[in-house]
């Protein structure tokens, strides 16, 4: 099969340092054809430092003149709703960084318009792209079909503040000002303060309300959380208990990630390396305990030298070409910003003076 031409739409950090330097290097697979960046100086000196022949100002002309398979538009997630439905209509596939959106009402759209155009909409929750969180879902949908290990019983995540850059390399900038764009509102029923506090929740720990659903397989509602914002807990639809444990304690140096799935007779755990790593995935601990099957173990598979963001490129090409389904695309994306809301929600509630 040809190799995929890609469009950039926006080359900021982020699209630099954890996407733009994952796909140029794929050139068995893709070829990055196109960008889009109304900092003109800046453009250019991306698309010279990375060999990208095409630049265009904004992503209406790249649509409109430029020839390519699909988009990688590491947008502000508030910028979504405003951006995303171009590309979608235009039938190109997409890829954004998380969360959707903002607010469910916006997030809902994008899901409804990707379906409608039958326009595939990939949602950028790297995790589950880490190749120790792949094997960790196999093993622990192995464990669900044979019963070996008893019923999941509870999944707990941990994700302290910390050093999620880790020494990487800093992307290329100039001194041309940030564009203006008009960042998608709050709910219509939220306060300014309201609307802060949820925007900080689905910037910092979205990531990991996904990854709780993804080793669950199904969705979950919040049951509690404490008043300092350090703990959540929940319930999945067939009644599995969930812990998110969130700024516990903060690092200044390391990163602290990791997300277990415990069984009756054993559990599968993951020790998350630093979101912009290069080539290092994660850890994986698998611990088996039931006597009928055999001795106790502790089994730490190795795992391939291949980051979450190189991983995650690959996906969406391989998504993009009908090779497999991709991770999360819109749909169940949507998932995570009702549980957003759900949790803030239950905060002003139960926490309003």
């Amino acid at each position: 099969m040809s190799k995929l031409r890609i469009g950039f739409v926006g080359v900021g950090g982020m699209g630099q340092m954890a996407h733009l330097s994952n796909y140029t290097v794929l050139r068995d697979l893709c070829e990055v054809v196109a960008l889009a960046e109304p900092r003109p100086k800046w453009a250019q000196l991306i698309a010279n430092r990375y060999g990208v022949p095409e630049v265009y100002e904004n992503h209406l002309q790249l649509l409109k003149q430029a020839k390519v398979d699909a988009i990688v538009a590491p947008q502000p997630y508030r910028n979504h709703a405003s951006l995303i439905p171009d590309i979608l209509r235009a039938g190109i596939p997409v890829f954004t960084e998380k969360p959707l959106s903002l607010t469910v009402e916006a997030g809902r759209e994008l899901a409804r318009i990707s379906e409608e155009t039958g326009t595939l909409h990939m949602v950028g929750y790297h995790k589950r792209s880490d190749p120790a969180m792949e094997r960790a879902k196999e093993i622990i949908e192995e464990w669900k079909a044979s019963g070996d290990y008893g019923k999941l019983r509870y999944i707990r995540m941990t994700m302290p503040p910390g050093d999620w850059i880790t020494g990487a390399d800093m992307p290329l900038t100039t001194d041309e000002a940030y564009p203006p764009i008009e960042l998608e509102a709050g709910p219509s029923d939220y306060t300014d303060s309201q609307t802060a506090e949820l925007d900080s929740f689905v910037n910092y720990y979205i990531h990991q309300v996904n990854a709780i659903r993804f080793f669950l397989g199904e969705n979950y509602h919040l049951t509690f959380s404490d008043r300092n914002g350090i703990i959540l807990n929940g319930e999945s639809d067939s009644g599995v208990t969930v812990t998110l444990e969130m700024a516990s304690y903060t690092t200044s140096t390391e990163w602290h990630e990791s997300i277990s799935a415990a069984f009756e007779h054993g559990f599968v755990k993951v020790d998350l390396p630093a979101p912009l790593v290069r080539q290092i995935a994660g850890k994986l601990t698998v611990y088996k305990d039931n006597p009928t099957i055999g001795k106790p173990e502790i089994v730490l598979p190795i795992m391939p030298n291949v980051s979450a963001m190189r991983n995650q490129a690959k996906n969406f090409i391989a998504a993009v070409r009908g090779e497999r389904p991709a991770p999360c695309a819109s749909r169940e994306a949507l998932e995570d910003l009702i549980f957003a809301k759900s949790y803030i929600d239950y905060r002003n509630h139960q926490f309003s003076e």
